[in-house]
């Protein structure tokens, strides 16, 4: 049976604008100008600490990445209430859930945040696992989502199988991960990267979550 890992950020829900605004927040703190959608999404790169020092120009120590990632969350949770899902993201659950599909949600996002999030939205009840991160600031997500798959595997023998899991997300890290833990992976070009950034790191790419989903079930 396919099973499906959403990312949240900037696949399930569509928060690019407050991003932005909030990365300006986070750079305006260390003195650094601008930057704007387009230019955030050519530079966007995980581990975060690189994003900004491709921003900056230079090295990031980890006390430094810590206060600019507290920048940004405190502007981001500010603003959280200005964004939404994605325009198809019911549609794609509700198609992933009419096929008789499993599916869960994995995010760099902070768990505690995370899971009321996906509840105000009514997907909670969709999901087997919502797993939020709770690791050190701007860390990868290959291990993240390493333990997720262990985890479902485990707790979930008869429903879940490591072959018919693809992750969908919007970023190469994304892809990255999967990699990492054997997993597909269809990555969705309305969020944080641009396609051809996705395409050129080998990953399929899709306009929309519905067509993200066709695509997963077709692997």
């Amino acid at each position: 049976m396919r099973h499906v890992v959403w990312d949240w950020n900037g696949t399930l829900f569509d928060d690019l604008e407050i991003v932005v605004a909030s990365v300006n927040v986070s750079l305006r703190s260390v003195g650094a100008p601008p930057i704007d959608a387009p230019k955030y999404r050519q530079v966007y790169q995980r581990p975060l600490h690189r994003f900004y020092e491709t921003l900056l120009g230079r090295p990031v120590l980890p006390d430094e990445m810590a206060a600019i990632d507290r920048d940004f969350h405190d502007a981001y949770h500010a603003l959280l209430d200005q964004a939404r899902l994605t325009v198809d993201a019911r549609r794609a659950i509700d198609l992933v859930a009419r096929r008789g599909q499993t599916q869960s949600v994995l995010s760099m996002w902070w768990h505690d945040r995370l899971v009321p999030a996906v509840r105000y939205f009514g997907l909670e009840e969709h999901m087997l696992a919502v797993d939020g991160h709770r690791g050190p600031p701007g860390d990868s997500k290959e291990r993240h989502l390493g333990r997720h798959v262990a985890q479902l595997v485990r707790l979930f023998p008869e429903r879940v199988e490591r072959e018919a899991l693809t992750v969908i997300g919007d970023v190469t890290d994304d892809g990255d991960a999967a990699a990492a833990a054997g997993v597909a992976c269809v990555l969705y070009d309305g969020g944080s990267q641009p396609r051809e950034a996705l395409e050129a790191a080998g990953w399929p790419g899709a306009a929309t979550l519905v067509e993200a989903v066709e695509l997963a079930s077709a692997g």
